[in-house]
């Protein structure tokens, strides 16, 4: 399965490729992505949006092009809901920082949570005086339905927002997104969706979810780096500020004011990514040729493999339930005496194997366990293959077994 698309891959056309297991952390790009990059920079450095003369207009176009793919990918109610931004960070910060607060709304989080949907909820909390709440997961890191309805019903009508991630980067556990909107919605809360870990590996339906906001970031979509995205509903996004005012932000100012420009207009300021938009409109056409569930039913035959092989070696724990089949394609390992970032660089030396090791900006989950030395994670997409992640696990296991 996903044999023949490998051969779209510059790096995996290589004679003897590295193994790629760093996906959740960012994606490999397809030629047509690369192409489509190097065409704006060669033949349309133009900027779309403002200037009217050929390279600029068709620059635009490919911005309206790659708009509409992404609504159509996540089949929003309007076009204009879909925002450019730098990555998913930008795009959580913009919800969080462009919405008004009021001191007591609380805002309820998981614990797994990336710093990036962790950190600017922390600081309203620090700054403005919100009430920020953690629900913990179960014993296995899978979400705490009960929980997370009891604090829902403590919080009452301050009940705010809550925000979480669609899939853990941490462990690749899945929200039971619909039972979290509804509970929330009953509370009169708004739901925003870190989507940066099931964008690119499942089909997301964001009216079918009945969510307000989602976060992605198209470095993990096959995408460019420096490209992310935020969709938003219309009536919530026209009464939200910008946190980055200035060129495109407005129609119009004066010496003494301004008028805020529709959006997706006003929260994309300054001198747009252009090639990385275009990158955009390439990478989403790539994903839109793809069997979204067939590429989930890939990574998880991937993750199978790789668990089988390590769950029962002494020395090492998965982190996650321990069907794999709840995990996505991520398997996450502690180390009982060994660091993390040293296997990693044995794994790359020594079998070509890349994989990313850390805390991979779940500090907090790490810190609350006591963790210091965090994990190394091996992330599948549908291109990797099953040679690879047996490559991986057994190496992994004769360094354990050699050095534990």
């Amino acid at each position: 399965m996903f044999e023949k698309n490998r051969e779209d891959f510059p790096t995996l056309r290589e004679e003897s490729p590295p193994a790629y297991l760093d996906n959740a952390c960012m994606t490999l790009r397809p030629d047509t992505v690369v192409n489509a990059i190097k065409d704006y920079y060669e033949l349309n450095p133009g900027c779309g949006g403002r200037s009217v003369h050929r390279y600029a207009t068709k620059v635009t176009r490919h911005m309206s092009i790659a708009r509409n793919k992404l609504a159509e990918l996540f089949n929003t109610p309007s076009v204009d809901e879909v925002i450019f931004t730098k990555n998913a960070t930008h795009s959580l910060n913009q919800v969080a920082k462009g919405l008004q607060w009021e001191k007591g709304d609380v805002i309820l989080t998981t614990d797994r949570e990336h710093n990036s949907n962790l950190v600017p909820w922390l600081q309203l909390e620090q700054e403005q005086g919100v009430d920020h709440q953690i629900v913990a997961s179960h014993a296995d890191n899978t979400f705490d339905l009960e929980a997370f309805e009891h604090a829902c019903a403590n919080a009452g009508k301050r009940l705010k927002m809550v925000s979480m991630s669609h899939v853990g980067n941490l462990d690749g556990i899945h929200l039971p997104v619909k039972e979290v909107v509804k509970i929330a919605k009953d509370h009169g809360a708004m739901v925003c969706l870190d989507g940066a870990q099931s964008t690119p590996h499942m089909k997301v339906d964001v009216q079918d979810l009945g969510i307000d906001f989602m976060a992605f970031s198209i470095h993990k979509m096959m995408g460019p780096s420096g490209m992310g995205g935020l969709w938003g509903r219309m009536d919530l996004l026209e009464n939200m500020r910008s946190i980055t005012s200035g060129g495109s932000t407005v129609d119009h100012s004066t010496y003494e004011g301004y008028t805020w420009s529709k959006p997706p207009a006003r929260f994309e300021g300054g001198l747009g990514h252009y090639a990385g938009i275009v990158g955009t409109e390439a990478a989403i056409t790539y994903m839109q040729s793809l069997d979204l569930d067939a590429v989930h039913e890939k990574e998880v035959a991937l993750n199978k493999t790789m668990t089988n092989i390590l769950k029962d070696v002494n020395g090492l724990s998965i982190i996650g339930p321990e069907k794999p089949e709840l995990r996505s394609g991520i398997c996450s390992i502690l180390f009982d005496n060994l660091d993390p970032h040293d296997l990693a660089v044995l794994l790359d030396d020594a079998a070509d194997v890349l994989v990313r090791s850390g805390m991979h900006c779940v500090h907090s989950w790490f810190h609350n366990k006591g963790l210091q030395n965090g994990s190394l994670r091996a992330s599948a997409y549908f291109y990797n293959t099953q040679e690879e992640v047996k490559r991986f696990a057994e190496t992994l296991v004769e360094a354990v077994e050699a050095l534990g």
